[in-house]
């Protein structure tokens, strides 16, 4: 039997020591690393070379999106299944275009995320849970479009850190950009999403579920 060596990375040690005990419980599966952060996460993929690795979205740094992308920019051949507290559709498409093989809610049963990590390693192919990719097709079909899913992985990413409030020049540094690249994806999301102020950019950002409305 074949051990799958996973790499877990999510900021709250809570989550990532309750994965850890409920994955080791399987004799088909390894811990072999726990990341706190999305540039964390990727240096330990570079010394560790996961077969899976299950990512939180939203970390400190870069998060995990970014991370994501920076993983299969050098390991195209990464398998990573985004473990997210958001049952949001978009976030899930977005996630697959930057790379992920698999997107799984926090909110479902653990059994799920199991059943994922067992796919993504055994095939190499997408998993979605059912009600995952009922979400997905509906918003498809639906006539309430979301412009958002229009967006590029990168735009999306910058869109989102506008949306929580960062400034530009966090951004850039967050995602290894120069500052008037930043504020070129300000102007093009301007214009592809049609805000003109930071309000009316959160209240796009809140009505598609990319940040929550705490």
């Amino acid at each position: 039997m074949n051990t799958i060596k996973i790499l877990l990375a999510d900021d709250h040690e809570v989550v990532r020591s309750g994965l850890a005990r409920m994955l080791e419980r399987h004799q088909d599966m390894e811990v072999v690393g726990e990341a706190v952060s999305g540039e964390q996460a990727y240096q330990l993929y570079t010394e560790l070379d996961p077969d899976v690795v299950v990512m939180d979205m939203t970390m400190p740094g870069i998060g995990g999106l970014e991370a994501l992308r920076r993983i299969k920019v050098r390991y195209a051949q990464a398998r990573v299944i985004m473990f997210s507290m958001h049952e949001n559709a978009t976030l899930a498409v977005q996630s697959m275009a930057a790379g992920a093989v698999g997107y799984v809610s926090k909110s479902g049963d653990a059994n799920e995320l199991l059943a994922a990590i067992r796919h993504v390693f055994t095939t190499g192919k997408t998993y979605l849970s059912s009600d995952m990719a009922q979400r997905i097709a509906l918003q498809s079909v639906s006539g309430d479009d979301d412009p958002t899913r229009r967006l590029s992985v990168r735009e999306f990413e910058v869109f989102r850190l506008l949306a929580e409030g960062l400034p530009l020049d966090e951004i850039a540094a967050k995602l290894s950009l120069g500052h008037k690249t930043v504020a070129n994806y300000q102007t093009v999301l301007k214009h592809k999403l049609g805000f003109t102020s930071s309000v009316e950019l959160v209240r796009l950002a809140i009505k598609y579920n990319v940040i929550n409305n705490d």
